[in-house]
C-alpha cells in the first residue's frame, strides 16, 4: 500500500495515553517482583508504584472525571471518549492495585520475614512485653495527638484531608452511660420503624506527624518486628469513646483532585491566585476511596454516600493502605545486605578538577556531563562561583524544581547581595512544587533578585543558566543547558545530561531567551537554540521529515530518540511516515508511549524500549543520521503536546565531535541493555529482553563503571574529558 493512501491518524494505530501510563507503573511493579533485585530495593519500587498511582489519580483521573461531568464528547487519538477512557482506566487501576498487594502479601512480606523483618498486623499476637511497650507508646505519644470527630445533627461530616489516613468507626451509646457534653440521644438502640440497630459515626485521622510504623524492642539487631500506627490506634480506639461501644472500625483513605485551572488572563496577581488555588487542593472533589478488605458494609456505604463517590471509585485493599510508607521502611537500620551497593556515588567530572577555575576550564572547550554518574556539583559551583566572582556582572536562570535546602537559591541570593544583576524565572505552576517555589521566589526577591513568576498561559520548563562576565578581551557569556532540573537532590537519582559552554552563538541565544522571558523582545533569527512553543515542534518535524527524504533517496536514514514520554499526534504521524519510507527508528521511552511499533507497512521499522532501573531515566537525547552527517541534540522537552505547545522548552545541539560520540554512546548502551530494558509489543504491553544468547548489560551500572574509570584516568594524569570505554562493561550472572 502506498504511503499516500494510508490514514496515519487511524485510531487503531495508537494507544490511549492513560492506559499507557498504567503500563509504565506496571514496569515499575515488575522491579518490585524481580527477585534479582535486593529485597529492600524491591520494597522501594513497590512504594514508588503507590506514589505514582496517587499522582495519576489526582491529576489524570480527576481530569477525565471533569470531562465526563462536563459532557466532553471529543475522542482521544486512540478513538476513546472521556467516558470510555475513565471506565477503562478505573478497571485497569483496580487490576493493578490487586497486583500491588499480591506482590506485597505473597512475595515481599514473606521474603522480609525470612530475613528477620516481620510486620505484625494482629496486635493480639504480641507478647506481654511487646504489648506493654505498645501501650506506653500510645499513651505517651499517640493519644495526646488524636482528635476524634463525631458526626451528628450538630456536627456535619468533616473534611477528610487529601491523602490522609483515617479510621472510621460506627458507635452505639452504652445504656448505662451518663449524659455528658456530647448530649443525650433521643434515639433508642433500635429504630422504632425499621427495628434495625442505630449507630453514630466518628472518624479519627492517623497523625501524619508521627511515624507510620513502630519498631518493637527485640533481643538483637538481626531481627525487627513492626506494627503500624493505624493498628495501634485501632487497638486502643475504645478509649477515645468512653461512653460508647465501638461496633466496627476500619482504616480508609481519600484522594482528591489536585488538578486546578487558573484563569491567567483574568488573574491580576498570579502569585496570589496560585496561593488561593493551593488552599483548595485539600478540598478538591474526592476521586478515590481506599478501604481495607472486610470493612463493615454500613460503614462502607456511609463513606461512599458522604464522599459522593460512585462504586467504581472505591477500592477494597487486601493489606495496609497507602504503600508509600514502605519508603520509610526501606531506611530501617541494619540489613545493608538487602540494599543495592553496586551503584557508586557520583564521580568527579574530569573537565573540572578540584580547585580549578571553572570558567577557565569552560574556555578550553564545551563540557558535557552525564548525571548522576558524574556529579552535579559543577553546576552548583557554576552559580556559586559566579555569585562571588568580582568580574561577573549578571546571572540569569530558570528554576522549575529545586531542593528543600537549595545551594543554588543561596548562591543566587548571595549574588544579588553582592550587587550583581540577578534575574530568576521561578515557575510557580510546577505541579506539587507550587508552595516550595512561592517560598523560594519570596526569598530571592528579599535578597534583591529580579523574580519573574512564570509566563501567562505557559509553563517555563527549560533548564538554562547564563553568566555574563567581564574579561580582558571583553564581555563573555557562559551558559549551562540541561535536560533536568536545578535540583541537587534529585540530580543524584535522575539520569540527565548537561552542557557548559561559552560559545558566542549560544551565548547570544541565551541572552535572547531571557530577554524574551522578562520582556517582549523576540529576535527575528536564532543561532543554535530551538524553543517551544515557538518553533521546536516544527524543528522536530523537519528533522524527522529529512530522514524520510533520505530513506526515499536510498540514503542512510536512522533516528534514535530517548525521552520520558511520546504522545504528540503530529510527531507520531511523522514517525509513522518515516518508518513507512524505510527509516530505522529506535525509541527509548521511559513512560507513556501512544505509538504502536511493529504494525506492517506502518511502524515495522520502529522499535520502542523502556528502561526502569535504580535511577529514574530523565534525559532527552535525539539523534538523526542525516545521510551520513549525523546531528545530535539534547533538550528539556519530551515529544508531548504540553512540552511542544504549552511550555517554554529549549533544545540545544551537541556539536563537538567528542561530545557527540559520548551522547551517541549513551544511546547505544541503552539500546544494548538486556537487564533493565523492557520491549514494547504492538498491543502496548511490554516484555523484558530475551537474554538467551546475549551478554548481560545493565546500562545504568555500566555508566557508573565508566564514570569511575574516567575519574581514575584523569587522576592518573590522562586528560580524558569525554571518556568512552573501547569495550562495554559486561555483567556476570552474579
Amino acid at each position: 500500500m502506498a504511503a499516500e493512501t494510508i490514514d496515519f491518524r487511524n485510531p487503531q494505530y495508537y494507544i490511549n495515553r492513560e492506559l499507557s501510563w498504567i503500563e509504565f507503573d506496571r514496569r515499575c511493579l515488575s522491579e518490585a517482583r524481580n527477585k534479582e533485585n535486593p529485597l529492600l530495593e524491591r520494597l522501594k519500587f513497590l512504594s514508588i508504584t503507590a506514589s505514582n498511582l496517587d499522582e495519576f489519580f489526582q491529576v489524570r483521573v480527576a481530569s477525565l472525571q471533569d470531562m465526563v461531568q462536563a459532557g466532553y464528547k471529543k475522542k482521544d487519538i486512540a478513538g476513546l471518549s472521556a467516558t470510555e477512557q475513565l471506565s477503562a482506566v478505573l478497571s485497569a487501576a483496580s487490576t493493578f492495585i490487586q497486583q500491588q498487594y499480591r506482590t506485597l502479601n505473597r512475595q515481599i512480606l514473606p521474603d522480609l520475614k525470612e530475613q528477620g523483618i516481620v510486620m505484625v498486623r494482629d496486635l493480639e499476637t504480641l507478647s506481654k512485653a511487646e504489648m506493654t511497650y505498645v501501650k506506653e507508646y500510645f499513651d505517651q505519644n499517640v493519644f495526646p495527638v488524636l482528635t476524634p470527630m463525631a458526626v451528628d445533627s450538630s456536627r456535619p461530616f468533616p473534611l477528610i484531608r487529601n491523602k490522609s489516613l483515617n479510621i472510621g468507626a460506627l458507635l452505639t451509646r452504652k445504656e448505662t452511660a451518663t449524659p455528658g457534653i456530647l448530649g443525650t440521644s433521643k434515639k433508642s438502640k433500635k429504630d422504632a420503624k425499621s427495628g434495625k440497630a442505630r449507630f453514630e459515626f466518628a472518624t479519627v485521622q492517623v497523625p501524619g506527624v508521627l511515624p507510620r510504623f513502630l519498631l518493637l524492642p527485640g533481643p538483637n539487631d538481626n531481627s525487627k518486628r513492626i506494627v503500624l500506627l493505624e493498628d495501634v490506634i485501632q487497638q486502643f480506639l475504645p478509649r477515645l469513646f468512653v461512653n460508647y461501644e465501638v461496633l466496627c472500625m476500619s482504616p480508609y483513605r481519600v484522594l482528591r483532585s489536585a488538578d486546578f485551572d487558573i484563569a491567567e488572563d483574568e488573574a491580576e496577581d498570579l502569585l496570589k491566585e496560585i496561593k488561593k488555588q493551593l488552599k483548595k487542593r485539600q478540598r478538591g472533589d474526592a476521586i478515590r476511596l481506599e478501604v481495607e478488605k472486610g470493612i463493615d458494609g454500613q460503614l462502607r456505604e456511609l463513606l461512599k454516600r458522604e464522599l459522593c463517590l460512585d462504586e467504581a471509585f472505591i477500592f477494597e485493599i487486601d493489606g495496609p493502605l497507602d504503600l508509600t510508607y514502605l519508603m520509610k521502611a526501606y531506611g530501617i537500620e541494619g540489613f545493608d545486605n538487602l540494599r543495592e551497593h553496586s551503584y557508586a556515588k557520583p564521580q568527579p567530572v574530569p573537565s573540572f578538577p578540584a580547585g580549578s577555575d571553572l570558567f577557565e576550564q569552560i574556555r578550553k572547550g564545551d563540557v558535557f556531563m552525564h548525571h548522576p554518574y558524574e556529579t552535579f556539583d559543577p553546576v552548583v559551583r557554576f552559580v556559586a562561583s559566579a555569585a562571588v566572582d568580582p568580574d561577573v556582572l549578571a546571572i540569569k536562570q530558570t528554576l522549575y524544581r529545586v531542593s528543600g535546602n537549595s545551594p543554588i537559591i543561596a548562591a543566587l541570593a548571595r549574588a544579588a547581595e553582592n550587587g550583581k544583576q540577578v534575574t530568576v524565572l521561578v515557575e510557580l505552576k510546577a505541579r506539587f512544587d507550587e508552595e516550595n517555589n512561592i517560598v523560594w521566589a519570596n526569598q530571592l526577591e528579599k535578597a534583591g533578585c529580579h523574580v519573574i513568576y512564570g509566563l501567562q498561559n505557559l509553563k517555563t520548563h527549560s533548564k538554562i543558566t547564563l553568566v555574563v562576565r567581564r574579561e580582558d578581551d571583553g564581555i563573555r557569556r557562559y551558559v549551562h543547558l540541561g535536560t533536568g532540573n536545578y535540583n541537587d537532590s534529585t540530580a543524584k537519582l535522575y539520569t540527565d545530561v548537561g552542557l557548559m559552554t561559552c560559545s558566542d552563538p549560544i551565548g547570544e541565544d541565551a541572552t535572547a531567551v531571557f530577554n524574551m522571558l522578562s520582556g517582549y523582545s523576540e529576535p527575528r533569527t536564532w543561532n543554535k537554540l530551538s524553543l517551544a512553543p515557538l518553533w521546536l515542534k516544527k524543528r522536530f518535524l523537519h528533522l524527522i521529515g529529512r530522514e524520510q527524504r533520505h530513506a526515499q533517496n536510498k540514503e542512510t536514514a536512522h533516528i534514535i530518540a530517548k525521552m520520558n514520554s511520546l504522545c504528540d499526534p503530529d510527531i507520531m504521524e511523522a514517525l509513522y511516515k518515516a518508518s513507512a519510507a524505510g527509516v530505522k527508528i529506535e525509541l527509548i521511552v521511559r513512560g507513556i508511549c501512544c505509538l504502536r511499533p511493529g504494525i506492517p507497512g506502518i511502524s515495522e521499522n520502529i522499535t520502542v524500549r523502556s528502561i526502569v532501573g535504580n535511577f529514574l531515566e530523565h534525559s532527552r537525547i535525539y539523534y538523526f543520521e542525516n545521510g551520513g552527517s549525523p546531528e545530535i541534540y539534547a533538550a528539556s522537552a519530551d515529544w508531548m503536546p504540553r512540552n511542544l505547545d504549552r511550555r517554554v522548552e529549549i533544545m540545544f545541539p551537541l556539536e563537538d565531535s567528542a561530545i557527540k560520540d559520548k551522547a551517541l554512546h549513551i544511546l547505544k548502551v541503552e539500546l544494548e541493555d538486556t537487564v533493565k530494558a523492557h520491549i514494547m509489543r504492538t498491543d502496548g504491553t511490554y516484555d523484558r529482553v530475551d537474554r538467551r544468547g546475549k551478554e548481560l548489560i545493565n546500562s545504568q551500572l555500566q555508566f557508573c563503571e565508566e564514570a569511575k574509570k574516567a575519574a581514575k584516568a584523569f587522576a592518573a594524569g590522562r586528560d580524558n574529558r569525554t571518556f568512552i570505554p573501547k569495550e562495554p562493561v559486561k555483567l556476570s550472572e552474579e
